[in-house]
This record gives structure tokens, sequence and C-alpha cells, in this order.
């Protein structure tokens, strides 16, 4: 069994968390660390985009026209907050050979959070929201093969985010007033854009919620989905274990991002009873990935998520155990 984090993490020493990274889980990651200035999800994001300028407004990003030259002041210094990242990673992965994962914000979530030059949000207008997915299409394919070239053995893997994806099927996100919803996207929409994040390494689709849209997902492509498994309800789990069975790696938030920490027996029982209550095969409980529940930005300091990702491989040997007994 392997262990990830998936992204986020307090603080604001880069170099601290490349070196826990590699150090801690099975399959190290690109740290975001949210509390600097351009180190947020959508601002790691808005910086990987290519061919759409971008600002950063008191509401938050807003797009502003087309060409990297009209790139706002905010736009390239995301931009070159993500450089200096990469060159931490260059030096510490310096002779890595392995799985290695980058994320970014997935197109539905970054539709429902960007604005258009002219105002709301961009998941309002069709063609503009395909245009913001194609370009960060193409700045991901950038980003990989950059990401390739300064660790060259490096096997990447991509965890596409979308948080936002269930409102914006459900038509729950609100309009500029406030006083309406956008209108909701069916499932082959969704399919269609996220489809265009799957080919360009094997992609995990991470999205914390109740009832994450499996199907959606892998029939996007995805080879793998990240959900937090303390919210999972049955109709979700329904989904997941079809999923499951055919041949999709869960990555199983099990580890909490807050409160008490608890030993590998309390954070592997959820995943390991709910296994047994669907029939799944034991030994596909082998192939899981554990994680914590979501990104660790929220623990009360660097020390306390180092010891949650460090409880990461001590609860999948424990989930191994159970798969075997």
């Amino acid at each position: 069994m392997t262990t990830t984090g998936l992204g986020s993490v307090p603080g604001d020493d880069i170099r601290e968390w490349m070196r826990a990274v590699l150090e801690l889980v099975d399959i190290p990651f690109l740290p975001e660390l949210p509390a600097r200035p351009y180190g947020d999800m959508l601002s790691r994001t808005v910086a990987v985009l290519t061919e759409l300028a971008a600002d950063l407004q008191p509401a938050g990003w807003r797009l502003t026209g087309g060409g990297d030259a009209r790139a706002s002041m905010d736009q390239r210094r995301a931009r070159a907050l993500l450089q200096e990242d990469l060159d931490v990673l260059e030096e510490y992965a310096d002779g890595y050979e392995g799985p290695l994962k980058v994320q970014v914000t997935g197109p539905w979530t970054l539709a429902a959070a960007v604005e258009r030059p002219r105002g709301d949000k961009v998941l309002a207008d069709h063609g503009a929201r395909r245009d913001l997915a194609q370009a960060l299409a193409d700045g991901v394919q950038q980003h990989l093969a950059e990401v390739r070239k300064r660790v060259p053995g490096a096997e990447l893997v991509l965890q596409v985010d979308e948080p936002g994806l269930p409102a914006v099927l459900a038509g729950a996100v609100p309009t500029a007033s406030g006083w309406s919803k956008h209108r909701s996207v069916d499932g082959p929409g969704a399919v269609e854009l996220l489809s265009m994040f799957t080919t360009a390494a094997p992609t995990v689709i991470h999205c914390c919620a109740a009832r994450p849209p499996i199907e959606v997902f892998t029939k996007s492509g995805a080879s793998g989905v990240a959900v937090d498994v303390s919210l999972l309800n049955n109709p979700a789990w329904d989904q997941v274990a079809t999923a499951i069975e055919s041949g999709t790696t869960l990555y199983a938030g099990v580890v909490p991002t807050t409160g008490a920490i608890p030993d590998a027996g309390q954070a592997s029982a959820p995943l390991v009873r709910r296994w047994r209550e669907l029939g799944l095969d034991p030994e596909l409980l082998k192939q899981v990935v554990i994680t914590p529940s979501c990104g660790l930005a929220a623990a009360p300091s660097a020390t306390d998520a180092r010891a949650r990702l460090a409880l990461l491989r001590r609860v999948a040997d424990a989930v191994g155990e159970a798969a075997e007994a």
C-alpha cells in the first residue's frame, strides 16, 4: 500500500515541506503553501494558465483578456512563486526516481471561482468556460513537461482538485448578484471538460464532498479518485465500489486534518469496515492509496501536519494487515 498528501500544507517554508514530503510519503507531491501570497490553489492554477491573462481583485481572480503579454503584476507574481517552488523541487529531488504528484484546480472549480472581464463567473458562459479549460489544459501540459525536465526520474501523477463540481452539477453556484444561481451543468458536459486533463499523465480527481460525482470522474478517464472517507454517504460508497471494481484507484482520505490525531487503528477502521460491508475483494484493499481527509493547510502547525503525514504509513500498514486477515 502507498501513501500521499493532497497538496496544501501550513506555514511558508517551501524548503521544509519539500524535504518533508520526500521523507514522509510514498508518493511525494509539490506542496502548496496558501499562507504565502499567491500560494493558494487558485493562484497556482492561474500561474499555469496559458493564453489568458488575469488579475487579482478584492473578490478574487478575474480574466482580463488573452495573451501572456498582458498578464497582470499579480499573475506574474504567481508565476514567479511557482518557478521558485519548482527550483526547490529540482534541488531537493535531484536523483529522485519514482512517482511524483502535482496538483491543479480543475476546470469546473476554476470556472466557478474566476470572473469574466465584464463581471460574473466564467461558469455563466459556455464558450468562456471551454476557453478557460483549454487554456488550463495547455498550461498543465507545459507544467508537466517542465517538471519532467527538472526531475527526469519522476513518474508524474496529476491531481485535479474539483471541490466546486458538486455545486456546479447541482446548479448551486450563486450569480454575482446573489439573487439567483447559475444553471446546472449535466454529467456529459462535466465529463467533456475534465477529459482534457486525463491524457497528459495518470490522473486522480480529488473532491471532498458527501457525494462526489465519481461516475463523472471515471467517465472522464481518471485513473484514481480522492475522497474524504468520513463524509461519503451510502450512494457515494456504491459509486466508489463500482469504480474500484472497474480498476480505479481509491485515494482514501482517512486521517483528519484538524482535531485530535487518531492512532492507526482508529484511522483505518472506517475504511476497512465499509470495505467489508460492501463485499469488496480484500485484495483490492491493498491497492488503496492512504491520504489525509483533505489538504493540511488548516492544521494548527507544521509539526502537527507532519505528524499527520507520518501517521499515513502506519495506517497503510494497519489496512494492509486487515486485508490479509
